[in-house]
Protein backbone atom coordinates (compact mmCIF):
# COMPACT_ATOMS: atom_id res chain seq x y z
CA UNK A 1 0.00 0.00 0.00
CA UNK A 2 1.62 3.24 -1.12
CA UNK A 3 0.85 6.58 0.49
CA UNK A 4 1.44 10.26 -0.04
CA UNK A 5 4.18 12.14 1.76
CA UNK A 6 2.05 13.49 4.62
CA UNK A 7 -0.16 11.68 7.09
CA UNK A 8 -3.95 11.68 7.03
CA UNK A 9 -5.21 14.60 9.17
CA UNK A 10 -7.07 13.86 12.40
CA UNK A 11 -8.58 15.97 15.13
CA UNK A 12 -6.47 15.97 18.27
CA UNK A 13 -7.09 13.00 20.52
CA UNK A 14 -5.85 11.29 23.64
CA UNK A 15 -7.62 8.02 22.88
CA UNK A 16 -7.69 5.44 20.12
CA UNK A 17 -8.24 7.17 16.75
CA UNK A 18 -11.81 6.95 15.46
CA UNK A 19 -12.58 7.13 11.72
CA UNK A 20 -16.11 7.69 10.40
CA UNK A 21 -16.64 6.17 6.93
CA UNK A 22 -19.55 7.49 4.85
CA UNK A 23 -19.94 5.45 1.63
CA UNK A 24 -22.23 5.97 -1.34
CA UNK A 25 -24.93 3.30 -1.30
CA UNK A 26 -23.89 1.26 -4.33
CA UNK A 27 -22.21 -2.14 -4.21
CA UNK A 28 -19.10 -1.05 -6.12
CA UNK A 29 -18.64 1.77 -3.58
CA UNK A 30 -19.61 -0.19 -0.46
CA UNK A 31 -17.15 -3.03 -1.10
CA UNK A 32 -13.96 -0.90 -1.00
CA UNK A 33 -15.32 0.99 2.01
CA UNK A 34 -15.79 -2.21 4.00
CA UNK A 35 -12.31 -3.34 2.93
CA UNK A 36 -10.95 0.03 4.06
CA UNK A 37 -12.74 -0.36 7.41
CA UNK A 38 -11.06 -3.71 7.99
CA UNK A 39 -7.66 -2.33 6.96
CA UNK A 40 -7.97 0.60 9.37
CA UNK A 41 -9.28 -1.57 12.21
CA UNK A 42 -6.45 -4.07 11.77
CA UNK A 43 -4.06 -1.15 12.38
CA UNK A 44 -5.62 -0.27 15.73
CA UNK A 45 -8.20 2.28 14.60
CA UNK A 46 -11.82 2.34 15.75
CA UNK A 47 -14.06 2.54 12.68
CA UNK A 48 -17.72 3.44 12.27
CA UNK A 49 -19.32 2.78 8.88
CA UNK A 50 -22.55 4.57 8.01
CA UNK A 51 -25.03 2.19 6.37
CA UNK A 52 -28.77 1.85 5.84
CA UNK A 53 -30.74 -1.16 7.14
CA UNK A 54 -30.99 -3.11 3.88
CA UNK A 55 -27.36 -2.43 2.96
CA UNK A 56 -26.24 -3.56 6.41
CA UNK A 57 -28.07 -6.86 5.85
CA UNK A 58 -25.81 -7.48 2.84
CA UNK A 59 -22.76 -7.32 5.08
CA UNK A 60 -23.89 -9.53 7.96
CA UNK A 61 -20.99 -11.92 7.34
CA UNK A 62 -18.47 -9.07 7.42
CA UNK A 63 -20.00 -7.73 10.63
CA UNK A 64 -19.95 -11.14 12.34
CA UNK A 65 -16.37 -11.88 11.29
CA UNK A 66 -15.18 -8.44 12.38
CA UNK A 67 -16.59 -9.12 15.83
CA UNK A 68 -15.04 -12.60 15.91
CA UNK A 69 -11.65 -11.07 15.06
CA UNK A 70 -12.03 -8.42 17.77
CA UNK A 71 -11.74 -5.63 15.22
CA UNK A 72 -13.18 -2.31 16.37
CA UNK A 73 -15.70 -1.90 13.53
CA UNK A 74 -19.20 -0.68 14.21
CA UNK A 75 -22.04 0.19 11.87
CA UNK A 76 -24.30 3.18 12.35
CA UNK A 77 -27.61 2.63 10.56
CA UNK A 78 -29.49 5.59 9.12
CA UNK A 79 -33.01 5.30 7.66
CA UNK A 80 -32.97 5.60 3.87
CA UNK A 81 -35.72 7.94 2.59
CA UNK A 82 -36.96 5.91 -0.38
CA UNK A 83 -40.55 7.16 -0.30
CA UNK A 84 -39.60 10.79 0.39
CA UNK A 85 -37.30 10.80 -2.65
CA UNK A 86 -39.85 9.14 -4.94
CA UNK A 87 -38.11 5.76 -5.07
CA UNK A 88 -39.81 2.37 -4.89
CA UNK A 89 -39.78 1.03 -1.34
CA UNK A 90 -36.68 -1.01 -0.54
CA UNK A 91 -34.39 0.64 -3.12
CA UNK A 92 -31.60 1.49 -0.68
CA UNK A 93 -28.80 0.48 -3.05
CA UNK A 94 -28.21 1.87 -6.53
CA UNK A 95 -27.87 -1.69 -7.83
CA UNK A 96 -31.51 -2.38 -6.94
CA UNK A 97 -33.04 0.48 -8.96
CA UNK A 98 -35.48 -0.89 -11.56
CA UNK A 99 -34.26 1.53 -14.25
CA UNK A 100 -31.80 4.42 -14.80
CA UNK A 101 -34.65 6.95 -14.65
CA UNK A 102 -34.42 6.70 -10.85
CA UNK A 103 -30.75 7.74 -10.65
CA UNK A 104 -31.51 11.40 -9.93
CA UNK A 105 -33.99 10.45 -7.21
CA UNK A 106 -31.45 8.09 -5.67
CA UNK A 107 -28.86 10.86 -5.40
CA UNK A 108 -31.54 13.05 -3.78
CA UNK A 109 -32.25 10.30 -1.25
CA UNK A 110 -28.54 10.03 -0.43
CA UNK A 111 -28.43 13.80 0.12
CA UNK A 112 -31.24 13.42 2.67
CA UNK A 113 -28.92 11.33 4.87
CA UNK A 114 -27.22 14.57 5.95
CA UNK A 115 -29.76 15.47 8.63
CA UNK A 116 -29.88 12.07 10.43
CA UNK A 117 -26.06 11.87 10.32
CA UNK A 118 -25.77 15.31 11.93
CA UNK A 119 -28.33 14.30 14.56
CA UNK A 120 -26.31 11.18 15.43
CA UNK A 121 -23.03 13.13 15.62
CA UNK A 122 -24.60 15.74 17.90
CA UNK A 123 -25.47 12.99 20.40
CA UNK A 124 -21.91 11.65 20.69
CA UNK A 125 -19.81 12.47 23.73
CA UNK A 126 -16.61 12.22 21.67
CA UNK A 127 -16.59 13.02 17.96
CA UNK A 128 -14.67 10.98 15.37
CA UNK A 129 -11.16 12.20 14.56
CA UNK A 130 -11.58 11.94 10.78
CA UNK A 131 -14.37 11.55 8.24
CA UNK A 132 -13.74 9.55 5.06
CA UNK A 133 -16.55 10.30 2.63
CA UNK A 134 -17.36 9.10 -0.86
CA UNK A 135 -16.84 11.64 -3.63
CA UNK A 136 -20.53 11.20 -4.53
CA UNK A 137 -21.59 12.69 -1.16
CA UNK A 138 -20.46 16.34 -1.32
CA UNK A 139 -22.75 17.36 1.56
CA UNK A 140 -20.33 15.65 3.97
CA UNK A 141 -18.14 18.72 3.50
CA UNK A 142 -20.72 20.81 5.37
CA UNK A 143 -21.08 18.15 8.07
CA UNK A 144 -17.32 18.05 8.65
CA UNK A 145 -17.14 21.84 8.77
CA UNK A 146 -20.07 22.09 11.20
CA UNK A 147 -18.53 19.63 13.67
CA UNK A 148 -14.91 20.71 12.99
CA UNK A 149 -13.82 17.21 11.96
CA UNK A 150 -11.04 16.77 9.36
CA UNK A 151 -12.34 15.11 6.20
CA UNK A 152 -10.76 13.22 3.31
CA UNK A 153 -12.50 12.14 0.11
CA UNK A 154 -12.41 8.59 -1.23
CA UNK A 155 -12.27 7.79 -4.95
CA UNK A 156 -13.02 4.22 -6.00
CA UNK A 157 -11.53 4.79 -9.45
CA UNK A 158 -8.01 5.16 -10.84
CA UNK A 159 -5.82 8.27 -10.97
CA UNK A 160 -5.67 7.70 -14.74
CA UNK A 161 -9.45 8.14 -14.93
CA UNK A 162 -9.44 11.06 -12.52
CA UNK A 163 -6.77 12.92 -14.49
CA UNK A 164 -8.35 12.18 -17.89
CA UNK A 165 -11.77 13.32 -16.65
CA UNK A 166 -10.33 16.48 -15.12
CA UNK A 167 -8.33 17.43 -18.22
CA UNK A 168 -11.26 16.80 -20.56
CA UNK A 169 -13.59 18.79 -18.31
CA UNK A 170 -11.23 21.75 -18.00
CA UNK A 171 -10.28 21.90 -21.69
CA UNK A 172 -13.81 21.17 -23.03
CA UNK A 173 -12.08 19.32 -25.87
CA UNK A 174 -15.06 16.97 -26.19
CA UNK A 175 -17.34 19.90 -26.98
CA UNK A 176 -15.33 20.76 -30.09
CA UNK A 177 -15.80 17.45 -31.93
CA UNK A 178 -18.49 17.27 -34.61
CA UNK A 179 -19.75 13.74 -33.95
CA UNK A 180 -20.02 11.19 -31.16
CA UNK A 181 -17.50 8.93 -32.90
CA UNK A 182 -14.92 11.58 -33.83
CA UNK A 183 -11.70 10.93 -31.84
CA UNK A 184 -9.97 13.61 -29.78
CA UNK A 185 -6.73 13.51 -27.78
CA UNK A 186 -7.01 13.91 -24.00
CA UNK A 187 -4.81 16.96 -23.31
CA UNK A 188 -1.93 17.37 -20.85
CA UNK A 189 -1.36 13.74 -19.91
CA UNK A 190 2.11 12.90 -18.56
CA UNK A 191 3.14 10.23 -21.03
CA UNK A 192 0.69 8.32 -23.23
CA UNK A 193 -1.26 9.77 -26.16
CA UNK A 194 -4.81 8.78 -25.27
CA UNK A 195 -7.54 9.20 -27.87
CA UNK A 196 -11.17 9.16 -26.81
CA UNK A 197 -14.59 9.75 -28.34
CA UNK A 198 -17.62 11.51 -26.95
CA UNK A 199 -19.60 8.27 -27.25
CA UNK A 200 -17.31 6.62 -24.68
CA UNK A 201 -17.50 9.39 -22.09
CA UNK A 202 -19.51 8.82 -18.90
CA UNK A 203 -23.07 10.09 -19.20
CA UNK A 204 -22.45 12.74 -16.53
CA UNK A 205 -19.77 14.36 -18.74
CA UNK A 206 -22.14 14.54 -21.72
CA UNK A 207 -25.17 15.88 -19.87
CA UNK A 208 -26.36 19.32 -20.87
CA UNK A 209 -28.80 19.59 -17.95
CA UNK A 210 -28.20 22.29 -15.37
CA UNK A 211 -28.79 19.82 -12.52
CA UNK A 212 -25.99 17.48 -13.64
CA UNK A 213 -23.53 20.34 -14.15
CA UNK A 214 -24.33 21.65 -10.68
CA UNK A 215 -23.80 18.18 -9.21
CA UNK A 216 -20.38 17.85 -10.88
CA UNK A 217 -19.42 21.29 -9.57
CA UNK A 218 -20.46 20.24 -6.05
CA UNK A 219 -18.27 17.12 -6.28
CA UNK A 220 -15.28 19.25 -7.30
CA UNK A 221 -15.80 21.83 -4.56
CA UNK A 222 -16.23 19.13 -1.93
CA UNK A 223 -12.96 17.54 -3.02
CA UNK A 224 -11.07 20.83 -2.95
CA UNK A 225 -12.35 21.56 0.57
CA UNK A 226 -11.08 18.19 1.86
CA UNK A 227 -7.69 17.72 3.49
CA UNK A 228 -6.79 15.17 0.83
CA UNK A 229 -7.91 12.35 -1.40
CA UNK A 230 -7.74 8.58 -0.90
CA UNK A 231 -7.59 6.50 -4.09
CA UNK A 232 -8.00 2.74 -4.42
CA UNK A 233 -4.84 2.29 -6.49
CA UNK A 234 -1.09 1.88 -5.99
CA UNK A 235 1.72 4.11 -7.21
CA UNK A 236 3.64 1.36 -8.98
CA UNK A 237 0.63 0.77 -11.24
CA UNK A 238 0.20 4.37 -12.45
CA UNK A 239 2.92 6.51 -10.90
CA UNK A 240 2.85 9.27 -13.53
CA UNK A 241 -0.93 9.61 -13.27
CA UNK A 242 -0.77 9.73 -9.47
CA UNK A 243 1.77 12.56 -9.77
CA UNK A 244 -0.42 14.24 -12.37
CA UNK A 245 -3.50 14.11 -10.17
CA UNK A 246 -1.56 15.42 -7.18
CA UNK A 247 -1.32 18.70 -9.08
CA UNK A 248 -5.13 18.79 -9.14
CA UNK A 249 -6.03 17.45 -5.69
CA UNK A 250 -2.83 18.56 -3.89
CA UNK A 251 -2.62 15.59 -1.50
CA UNK A 252 -3.25 12.07 -2.78
CA UNK A 253 -2.89 8.88 -0.75
CA UNK A 254 -2.83 5.60 -2.69
CA UNK A 255 -4.31 2.92 -0.42
CA UNK A 256 -4.98 0.08 -2.86
CA UNK A 257 -5.55 -2.51 -3.93
CA UNK A 258 -7.92 -2.66 -0.96
CA UNK A 259 -9.03 -6.16 -1.95
CA UNK A 260 -5.57 -7.48 -1.03
CA UNK A 261 -6.14 -6.43 2.58
CA UNK A 262 -9.46 -8.30 2.85
CA UNK A 263 -8.33 -10.98 5.26
CA UNK A 264 -11.86 -12.26 5.64
CA UNK A 265 -15.35 -11.59 4.42
CA UNK A 266 -16.25 -11.16 0.80
CA UNK A 267 -14.33 -14.02 -0.80
CA UNK A 268 -10.64 -13.65 -0.10
CA UNK A 269 -10.15 -16.49 2.37
CA UNK A 270 -9.43 -18.72 -0.64
CA UNK A 271 -12.08 -21.24 0.47
CA UNK A 272 -14.98 -22.42 -1.65
CA UNK A 273 -17.98 -23.19 0.56
CA UNK A 274 -21.42 -23.42 -1.03
CA UNK A 275 -22.49 -25.60 -3.93
CA UNK A 276 -21.79 -23.11 -6.74
CA UNK A 277 -18.36 -22.29 -5.31
CA UNK A 278 -17.52 -25.97 -4.99
CA UNK A 279 -18.57 -26.50 -8.61
CA UNK A 280 -16.26 -23.66 -9.70
CA UNK A 281 -13.34 -25.13 -7.77
CA UNK A 282 -13.83 -28.63 -9.18
CA UNK A 283 -13.99 -27.18 -12.68
CA UNK A 284 -10.82 -25.13 -12.21
CA UNK A 285 -8.92 -28.09 -10.78
CA UNK A 286 -9.94 -30.23 -13.75
CA UNK A 287 -8.45 -27.80 -16.30
CA UNK A 288 -4.91 -26.91 -17.36
CA UNK A 289 -3.08 -23.82 -16.07
CA UNK A 290 -4.07 -20.52 -17.75
CA UNK A 291 -6.80 -22.21 -19.83
CA UNK A 292 -10.11 -21.01 -18.33
CA UNK A 293 -11.94 -17.83 -19.35
CA UNK A 294 -13.80 -16.20 -16.45
CA UNK A 295 -16.79 -14.04 -17.47
CA UNK A 296 -18.41 -11.63 -15.02
CA UNK A 297 -19.98 -8.19 -15.51
CA UNK A 298 -20.51 -6.91 -11.96
CA UNK A 299 -23.64 -6.08 -10.03
CA UNK A 300 -24.96 -3.04 -11.92
CA UNK A 301 -24.64 -4.06 -15.56
CA UNK A 302 -27.88 -4.90 -17.32
CA UNK A 303 -27.54 -6.82 -20.57
CA UNK A 304 -30.29 -7.72 -23.03
CA UNK A 305 -31.24 -11.35 -23.52
CA UNK A 306 -30.28 -11.14 -27.20
CA UNK A 307 -26.80 -9.95 -26.22
CA UNK A 308 -26.43 -12.68 -23.60
CA UNK A 309 -27.34 -15.29 -26.22
CA UNK A 310 -24.54 -14.01 -28.47
CA UNK A 311 -22.13 -14.12 -25.54
CA UNK A 312 -23.11 -17.72 -24.77
CA UNK A 313 -22.66 -18.84 -28.36
CA UNK A 314 -19.33 -17.01 -28.62
CA UNK A 315 -18.03 -18.72 -25.48
CA UNK A 316 -19.07 -22.06 -26.90
CA UNK A 317 -17.51 -21.35 -30.31
CA UNK A 318 -14.17 -20.40 -28.73
CA UNK A 319 -13.57 -24.01 -27.63
CA UNK A 320 -11.98 -22.72 -24.43
CA UNK A 321 -13.20 -23.79 -20.97
CA UNK A 322 -15.20 -21.05 -19.26
CA UNK A 323 -16.95 -19.97 -16.06
CA UNK A 324 -19.80 -17.59 -16.88
CA UNK A 325 -21.49 -15.64 -14.09
CA UNK A 326 -24.99 -14.45 -14.95
CA UNK A 327 -25.82 -11.55 -12.62
CA UNK A 328 -29.11 -11.29 -10.76
CA UNK A 329 -30.23 -8.47 -13.04
CA UNK A 330 -29.81 -10.75 -16.07
CA UNK A 331 -31.39 -13.94 -14.66
CA UNK A 332 -34.64 -13.52 -16.58
CA UNK A 333 -37.19 -16.20 -17.36
CA UNK A 334 -36.61 -15.51 -21.06
CA UNK A 335 -32.88 -16.26 -20.79
CA UNK A 336 -33.47 -19.36 -18.68
CA UNK A 337 -35.95 -20.61 -21.26
CA UNK A 338 -33.41 -20.13 -24.05
CA UNK A 339 -30.66 -21.90 -22.09
CA UNK A 340 -33.01 -24.81 -21.49
CA UNK A 341 -34.31 -24.99 -25.07
CA UNK A 342 -30.77 -24.83 -26.45
CA UNK A 343 -29.64 -27.45 -23.94
CA UNK A 344 -26.70 -25.07 -23.50
CA UNK A 345 -25.41 -26.22 -20.14
CA UNK A 346 -25.70 -29.91 -20.95
CA UNK A 347 -24.14 -29.30 -24.37
CA UNK A 348 -21.14 -27.65 -22.69
CA UNK A 349 -20.93 -29.96 -19.70
CA UNK A 350 -17.31 -30.45 -18.70
CA UNK A 351 -16.24 -27.44 -20.77
CA UNK A 352 -18.24 -24.67 -19.19
CA UNK A 353 -19.90 -23.73 -15.90
CA UNK A 354 -22.82 -21.29 -15.66
CA UNK A 355 -23.19 -19.60 -12.26
CA UNK A 356 -26.30 -17.59 -11.38
CA UNK A 357 -26.09 -14.57 -9.10
CA UNK A 358 -22.71 -14.55 -7.34
CA UNK A 359 -19.37 -16.28 -7.69
CA UNK A 360 -16.14 -16.05 -5.64
CA UNK A 361 -14.39 -13.72 -8.07
CA UNK A 362 -11.13 -13.24 -6.16
CA UNK A 363 -10.54 -16.98 -5.73
CA UNK A 364 -11.39 -17.71 -9.36
CA UNK A 365 -9.01 -15.02 -10.63
CA UNK A 366 -6.25 -16.23 -8.30
CA UNK A 367 -6.58 -19.87 -9.35
CA UNK A 368 -3.73 -21.12 -11.61
CA UNK A 369 -6.21 -22.48 -14.17
CA UNK A 370 -7.69 -19.04 -14.89
CA UNK A 371 -6.12 -17.60 -18.03
CA UNK A 372 -8.34 -14.66 -18.91
CA UNK A 373 -11.06 -12.39 -17.54
CA UNK A 374 -13.89 -11.07 -19.73
CA UNK A 375 -15.05 -8.06 -17.74
CA UNK A 376 -17.12 -4.87 -17.80
CA UNK A 377 -13.95 -3.06 -16.62
CA UNK A 378 -15.26 -1.86 -13.28
CA UNK A 379 -12.29 -0.57 -11.29
CA UNK A 380 -12.70 -3.07 -8.43
CA UNK A 381 -12.69 -5.96 -10.92
CA UNK A 382 -9.77 -4.46 -12.83
CA UNK A 383 -7.67 -4.21 -9.68
CA UNK A 384 -8.52 -7.79 -8.75
CA UNK A 385 -7.40 -9.01 -12.18
CA UNK A 386 -4.20 -6.96 -11.97
CA UNK A 387 -3.48 -8.30 -8.48
CA UNK A 388 -3.99 -11.87 -9.74
CA UNK A 389 -1.85 -11.35 -12.86
CA UNK A 390 -4.72 -12.22 -15.22
CA UNK A 391 -5.02 -10.54 -18.68
CA UNK A 392 -8.42 -9.20 -19.68
CA UNK A 393 -10.98 -8.94 -22.45
CA UNK A 394 -12.57 -5.51 -22.08
CA UNK A 395 -16.33 -5.02 -22.50
CA UNK A 396 -17.08 -1.61 -20.93
CA UNK A 397 -20.68 -0.42 -20.68
CA UNK A 398 -21.04 2.85 -18.75
CA UNK A 399 -19.60 5.24 -16.15
CA UNK A 400 -15.77 5.33 -16.12
CA UNK A 401 -15.42 1.86 -17.65
CA UNK A 402 -14.20 3.12 -21.05
CA UNK A 403 -11.37 5.00 -19.29
CA UNK A 404 -10.49 1.75 -17.53
CA UNK A 405 -10.47 -0.03 -20.89
CA UNK A 406 -7.96 2.50 -22.25
CA UNK A 407 -5.80 1.99 -19.18
CA UNK A 408 -5.94 -1.82 -19.44
CA UNK A 409 -5.32 -2.05 -23.19
CA UNK A 410 -3.10 0.93 -24.01
CA UNK A 411 -1.25 1.81 -20.80
CA UNK A 412 -0.86 -1.53 -19.02
CA UNK A 413 -1.00 -3.52 -22.29
CA UNK A 414 -2.70 -6.51 -20.65
CA UNK A 415 -6.03 -6.48 -22.47
CA UNK A 416 -7.91 -7.11 -25.71
CA UNK A 417 -10.89 -4.97 -26.72
CA UNK A 418 -14.08 -6.79 -27.60
CA UNK A 419 -15.11 -3.81 -29.71
CA UNK A 420 -17.83 -1.82 -27.93
CA UNK A 421 -17.71 1.77 -29.18
CA UNK A 422 -19.91 3.65 -26.74
CA UNK A 423 -21.92 3.77 -23.53
CA UNK A 424 -24.78 1.28 -23.49
CA UNK A 425 -28.39 2.29 -22.90
CA UNK A 426 -29.84 -0.67 -20.94
CA UNK A 427 -33.35 0.37 -21.96
CA UNK A 428 -32.70 -0.35 -25.65
CA UNK A 429 -34.40 -3.72 -25.74
CA UNK A 430 -32.73 -6.56 -27.59
CA UNK A 431 -29.93 -4.39 -28.95
CA UNK A 432 -26.86 -6.47 -29.81
CA UNK A 433 -23.52 -4.65 -29.83
CA UNK A 434 -21.22 -7.65 -29.70
CA UNK A 435 -21.71 -10.66 -31.99
CA UNK A 436 -20.69 -14.21 -31.14
CA UNK A 437 -17.88 -13.89 -33.70
CA UNK A 438 -16.51 -10.90 -31.76
CA UNK A 439 -16.52 -12.91 -28.53
CA UNK A 440 -14.78 -15.85 -30.19
CA UNK A 441 -12.15 -13.62 -31.83
CA UNK A 442 -11.35 -11.74 -28.60
CA UNK A 443 -10.93 -14.99 -26.65
CA UNK A 444 -8.66 -16.41 -29.35
CA UNK A 445 -6.53 -13.24 -29.30
CA UNK A 446 -6.24 -13.21 -25.53
CA UNK A 447 -5.45 -16.92 -25.21
CA UNK A 448 -3.00 -16.97 -28.14
CA UNK A 449 0.12 -19.01 -27.41
CA UNK A 450 3.19 -17.00 -28.27
CA UNK A 451 3.19 -13.58 -29.92
CA UNK A 452 1.09 -10.79 -28.41
CA UNK A 453 -0.85 -13.23 -26.23
CA UNK A 454 2.31 -14.32 -24.46
CA UNK A 455 3.46 -10.71 -24.13
CA UNK A 456 0.19 -9.78 -22.41
CA UNK A 457 0.48 -12.71 -20.00
CA UNK A 458 4.09 -11.83 -19.17
CA UNK A 459 3.16 -8.20 -18.64
CA UNK A 460 0.24 -9.16 -16.35
CA UNK A 461 2.56 -11.38 -14.29
CA UNK A 462 5.16 -8.59 -14.02
CA UNK A 463 2.56 -6.12 -12.72
CA UNK A 464 1.31 -8.69 -10.20
CA UNK A 465 4.81 -9.05 -8.79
Amino acid sequence: MSRGHSSIPMASQTHQPHFLLVPFMSQSHLIPFTEMAKLLASNGVTVTVVLTPLNAARFNTVIDQAKASNLQIQFQLLPFPCIEAGLPEGCENMDTLPSPKYHGMFFSACNMLKEPLEKWLSQLETLPNCIVSDICLPWTSNVASKFKIPRVVFHGISCFTLLCSHNIGISKVHERVTSMSMPFVVPDLPEDTIEFTKARLPEAMKQDSKAWKEAIDQFKLAELSAQGVLVNTFEELEKLYVRGYEKVARTVWCIGPLSLHDKFGRDSDKTFTDESESECLKFLISNKPCSVIFVCFGSMCRITVSQLKELALGLEASNHPFIWVIGKNDCSAKLEKWLEEENFEERNKGRGVVVRGWAPQVQILCHPSTGGFLSHCGWNSTLEAVSAGVPMITWPMFAEQFFNEKFIVQVLKIGVRIGVEGVVDPMEDEKVLVKKEDVKKAIEQLMERGGEGEQRRNRAREIKE
